[in-house]
């Protein structure tokens, strides 16, 4: 098994991994991310997100993904935000979701992050055993707050504000 940074030709097959994730937490038609979104936001002039990826073999098809993006606390300062780890159904218990974790907790060492943060849904136990057995904590306390492109279309901004996002 092999594990490497992802490069933008691994992005169809990331795609498809994230499309199987969608399904198994029973919301495939939530997923409206497209290959050209992902182009742009991972290899475009201003990168959003990083992205390491598991390989069976050396040159082998991606079987795994961790997906992560810089984030900013108030409190602790740079941290990373580890989106999704997503490990193909028929490589699941091999180690290989660990290594993927690993790897990005190697890259938040490198890029001196004081943080990594990542979210398990309640009812998924495989998920959270894993977790639990890395020594993770699992904050029971938070909420996820979420305005959905709709709602961010709509929501009604003081006419005042709009000028300051567009001051360069």
């Amino acid at each position: 098994m092999f594990i490497r940074r992802g490069r933008e030709a691994d992005l169809p097959q990331v795609l498809a991994l994230i499309q199987e994730l969608a399904e198994y937490e029973k919301a495939a038609q939530e997923v409206t991310n497209t290959l050209a979104d992902m182009q742009r936001d991972g290899f475009g002039p201003q990168p959003i997100f990083g992205f390491f990826v598991a390989l069976e073999v050396p040159d082998g098809p991606v079987v795994g993904i961790a997906l992560y993006y810089t984030a900013y606390s108030t409190w602790k300062g740079r941290m990373l935000f580890l989106e999704d780890l997503v490990v193909t159904e028929h490589m699941r218990g091999t180690g290989l979701g660990k290594r993927l974790f690993e790897a990005v907790v190697a890259e938040a060492r490198h890029t001196g992050a004081y943080r990594l943060r990542w979210q398990v849904l309640e009812w998924n136990e495989p998920a959270i055993g894993f977790y639990k057995k890395l020594g993770a904590d699992l904050d029971p306390e938070w909420y996820n707050g979420t305005l959905t492109a709709e709602q961010i279309q709509k929501f009604h901004c003081d006419p005042a504000v709009e000028p300051a996002v567009r001051e360069e």
